[in-house]
């Protein structure tokens, strides 16, 4: 993770949503009402083994969020190489679905609050934004999944869709940050849902899934800017939201393509 010097503490680089510092061995975010269901999320997660989450700590004296602080290095857009390769992928699924399987026994309290409301079926906790800004790697290599804000219940498909968007990527090719032809796409996607584990009624909704998760955001986007959320304006007047609708676009032109790819009858490329 990258940081700057700061007063309170070395300020860490991510979404450009929360400010975050490191405090020695943690990190303090500001806390928001779902901030305790995620830290019991946090604990569970260490109680079953699953190392690729930092633990949660309380809360400081000012009220914000403590956490560790996982040493390695987030990516920002371009994207270095190491991100972009198929190992990367690969490993990022292989955690995605060890951190879902991991969240299947969480019972959340009576009165837990998340940032975004379950959606159905709920069979594990989804992340709610696994993207490289999200994912720490050592030596190349991705070891842990950072920043649970967006944490909510949901079906593992929602999940994974949107880490496809990021990863494979599903983008137009317009899109500079990282883009590859179709059939790179297609090849990735694939490599993706195997390396995951995806079942079969989730390779035919993933494509969908993909598109739905980008024109949920848009709106989400576009409703905190209109409900004054500075950071999420600053979003809009960059046009952020007009480059996920056009990447939604892309992915429904070739949903087809994308889905055909994805079933397991269908040659390996």
């Amino acid at each position: 993770m990258t940081a700057s010097r700061r007063s309170d503490g070395d300020a860490l680089a991510g979404g450009g949503v929360n400010h975050v510092v490191r405090v020695g061995s943690t990190v303090r975010r500001p806390a928001g009402p779902w901030s305790r269901t995620v830290q019991a999320l946090l604990d569970h997660l260490g109680e079953a083994g699953f190392a690729g989450a930092p633990r949660g700590h309380g809360f400081d004296a000012e009220g914000r969020e403590v956490l560790d602080f996982v040493p390695g290095r987030v990516a920002g857009y371009p994207l270095p190489d190491h991100v972009r390769s198929d190992a990367a992928l690969r490993a990022v699924a292989v955690m995605l679905r060890a951190y879902h399987d991991a969240t299947v026994g969480f019972v959340p309290a009576a009165d837990a609050r998340w940032y975004f409301p379950a959606r159905e079926p709920a069979e594990v906790i989804c992340h709610g934004d696994v993207a490289p800004y999200n994912c720490v790697f050592r030596d190349e290599r991705p070891v842990a999944f950072i920043d649970f804000d967006t944490a909510h219940p949901g079906p593992r498909v929602w999940d994974l869709a949107y880490a496809a968007y990021r990863f494979v990527p599903l983008t137009d090719p317009g899109n500079e940050d990282f883009t590859l032809p179709v059939g790179e796409q297609v090849r990735r996607l694939r490599l993706l849902a195997d390396a995951y584990g995806l079942d079969d009624g989730g390779r035919a909704a993933l494509a969908d899934t993909a598109r739905h998760r980008l024109e949920h955001l848009v709106r989400h986007m576009r409703g905190q800017a209109e409900a004054g959320s500075a950071a999420f304006a600053e979003h809009v007047t960059a046009g952020h939201d007009a480059l996920y609708l056009t990447d939604a676009a892309h992915i429904a032109r070739h949903t087809a393509a994308f889905t055909q790819a994805l079933s397991r009858t269908a040659p390996q490329r």
